[in-house]
């Protein structure tokens, strides 16, 4: 019987990120293709049956796909430089439960599956969870297939490369339909399982969140030979909108503001860009709060680029309210597991997509230094293995 850990081993190669550090495996790239191959192959040793929706997300089915299934999993692609945790610790520990169910004879009442949800992170195509996104029919198709990476490759592009149908994706009905209960595992990306003092917590609920392309566009021109005050630069109403963004969260109680990706174009050092694209993050407790946010910062960037004489367009790339998972739900996985904590999360999940569907609950795993999407993401070997273990309970007593 192979342990969750033993199975984080036998990935820990796929999707290095050297420059970086920690992994880059963004769907539809040859690590994503890999980590794909590598689930489906540990599934079919396992005896499950492997299928692929019509979303890229793959299934693995202990005994025949069925109504009212209990469904466990995550998804396996990561953030730029991200850390080997993040996705990966629910897959490999359902892989690990699943085993230790089947070692024990256990016989589901209900049908049990594994799934991996495709492009959770949004690491490529800028939208996160497009896999459960396009399943539960939030994220029309029509916009998913225009989206494009850096090097301009559409969605659709990328996924018809891959062996995939892109005019096949959508809400897929058939497959939500079967889907009675969902657990995903996650290690914790915080710090309250650590003040808790705690291997293992239940999530409550996930904050809102979004995320917004502000888009300055300028004069692009000669860097030696164009006059300071002959510029219309839009580096600069974009690096006014940085500092913007981090007084007007830190003066709301609980808000969470980030600005993590600036691309210029053209992008020389001799240059003055003729735009500037600035993804801003957004999460607070209260829907409106977050957009109250966010208009306040774009009011303010939007000043700075008229008095440079640049535009701004602003787009929201996505958006999710607050999401409560099952209270049912969650406090029978709260008493089955000896009254584990429950905590509140800032951190999307495939889960709080299908959350509004189906029951779902999120188990988290410690984080003992409470950073993730870095390479400095961790789990204590001892505390995978105790989420395993409940995570395993957990199926058992809802499948069984």
């Amino acid at each position: 019987m192979t342990s969750a850990n033993d199975l984080l081993s036998e990935i820990s190669a796929v999707g290095a990120d050297r420059a970086r550090g920690g992994y880059s495996r963004h769907v539809f790239t040859t690590a994503d293709s890999e980590l794909r191959e590598w689930f489906s192959a540990a599934a079919r040793v396992r005896g499950l049956d492997v299928q692929v929706d019509r979303n890229a997300n793959v299934w693995a089915w202990f005994g025949a796909p069925g109504a009212d299934a209990v469904v466990t999993g995550s998804h396996l692609d990561s953030v730029p430089g991200g850390g080997a945790y993040d996705g990966p610790l629910g897959v490999v520990s359902a892989l690990a439960a699943f085993d230790m169910l089947r070692a024990e004879g256990f016989v589901p009442r209900r049908p049990l599956a594994i799934v991996v949800f495709a492009e959770e992170e949004g690491g490529r195509f800028g939208v996160p969870c497009l896999g459960s996104r396009l399943l539960t029919g939030t994220l029309d198709p029509a916009d998913a297939l225009v989206l494009r990476d850096a090097d301009g490759t559409s969605f659709a592009e990328a996924a018809r490369v891959a062996g995939l149908v892109p005019e096949h994706f959508g809400r897929d009905d058939e497959t939500l339909g079967r889907i009675g209960a969902f657990v995903e595992l996650h290690v914790e990306q915080g710090r309250g399982l650590i003040h808790l003092d705690s291997p293992l917590a239940v999530g409550s609920n996930i904050i809102p969140h979004g995320r917004w392309r502000f888009t300055f566009t300028g004069q692009g021109n000669h860097a030696g030979t164009t006059l300071m005050d002959d510029r219309r630069d839009p580096m600069l109403p974009a690096a006014d909108m940085i500092r913007t963004v981090r007084r007007a969260a830190a003066a709301v109680p609980e808000a969470r503001a980030t600005v993590g990706r600036l691309v210029p174009t053209p992008g020389g050092t001799n240059v003055i860009a003729s735009q500037v694209d600035v993804w801003l993050d957004a999460r607070l407790p209260e829907p409106g709060n977050v957009r109250e946010l966010v208009a306040a910062i774009t009011e303010q960037a939007r000043a700075a680029a008229e008095l440079e004489g640049c535009g701004l367009d602003v787009v929201e790339q996505s958006f999710e309210g607050t999401a409560h998972f099952d209270p049912r739900l969650r406090d029978e996985l709260t008493t089955l597991l000896g009254g584990a904590p429950v905590l509140p999360t800032g951190a999307g999940h495939d889960a709080a997509v299908l959350a509004p569907f189906v029951p779902t609950a999120m188990l988290y795993v410690r984080n003992p230094s409470g950073i993730s999407h870095a390479p400095e993401e961790f789990a204590e070997p001892a505390d995978i293995d105790h989420g395993t273990m409940e995570l395993a309970r957990v199926l058992r007593s809802l499948a069984g």
